[in-house]
């Protein structure tokens, strides 16, 4: 099992899990807009594959938006997160597989497929080879739509944290490249390396979107979430209420009224098969 797998098959999935319905609802912004630029693209593919689908919020959206001439699927190497996306198709009413593989590795058999992902494909140990599996699973003629986040500088809200709390944590830096939530930040890096990998019609488009999730939820976010979430997990009460002091303040600039606000700086890929 690979770093990441192991993490998403452990504390990072099951923190995702718990904060499900507040990650949910704070990503709609880019979860529509990653849904509309595969609608575009979709006319004529007969299915979609949602790359690092997760809990399943936006395979699910998918499926609405395309309805059933389309098969959607999810893919996800995180067991945790994947029962909760089925628990939640099956409340729906909806027929969405999702399948537990890495994506960089698992043969999905040719198809003219819309390869989709928000913040899914940003953790490959090797990127230019998952990139050309999903090329191959995209073949002949699909595509690639999926955001990512742009760099670390970029996105204060989602470094002031693990700053703040490095006097008392071990968290490392957040660093663009290395396989994780930055790991697709150099925009002009991803393309050539997308290109190589056998994709056509490149671009690598900045996006910007408001995000907001409850003030009441920061506390649990700044916790279970990110490099300090990673942290945390299995410390002793005291330590993690030593940290929220801490890192409470950094996240203040963020906090108007009864709500965190904060700008995700992303990139939105897309390219051709």
């Amino acid at each position: 099992m690979t770093e990441q797998a192991a993490q998403w098959n452990g504390p990072g999935g099951g923190a995702w899990v718990r904060m499900q319905h507040v990650l949910d609802a704070m990503y709609v912004p880019l979860e529509e807009l990653l849904v509309d630029r595969v609608a575009d693209a979709a006319p004529g593919l007969p299915s979609v594959l949602d790359v690092g689908c997760g809990t399943g919020a936006t395979t699910l959206a998918l499926a609405r938006r395309l309805g059933p001439g389309t098969a959607v699927t999810g893919v996800d190497v995180s067991e945790p997160m994947l029962a909760a996306a089925r628990e939640r198709v099956s409340h729906a009413g909806l027929d969405v597989p999702f399948v537990a593989a890495d994506a960089q590795r698992h043969d999905f058999g040719p198809g003219p497929r819309v390869v989709a992902s928000r913040f899914g494909v940003m953790f490959f140990d090797d990127p230019p080879a998952a990139f050309a599996n999903l090329r191959l699973a995209a073949s002949p003629g699909g595509a690639l739509r999926a955001i990512v986040w742009r760099d670390p500088g970029e996105n204060p809200f989602m470094t002031a944290a693990p700053e703040a709390a490095a006097g008392l944590l071990d968290v490392p830096p957040a660093v663009p490249g290395v396989p994780g939530q930055f790991g697709l930040a150099d925009g002009e890096r991803t393309a050539t390396m997308l290109r190589g990998a056998g994709w056509g019609e490149v671009t690598v488009e900045p996006v910007d979107r408001e995000c907001t999730f409850p003030a009441s939820e920061l506390e649990a976010y700044l916790t279970l979430m990110g490099p300090v979430g990673r942290a945390l997990a299995g410390r002793e009460d005291a330590t993690r209420a030593r940290v929220a002091d801490r890192v409470r303040p950094a996240l203040a600039p963020f906090v108007r009224e009864d709500e965190v606000a904060f700008t995700a700086a992303c990139w939105l890929i897309t390219a051709t098969a």
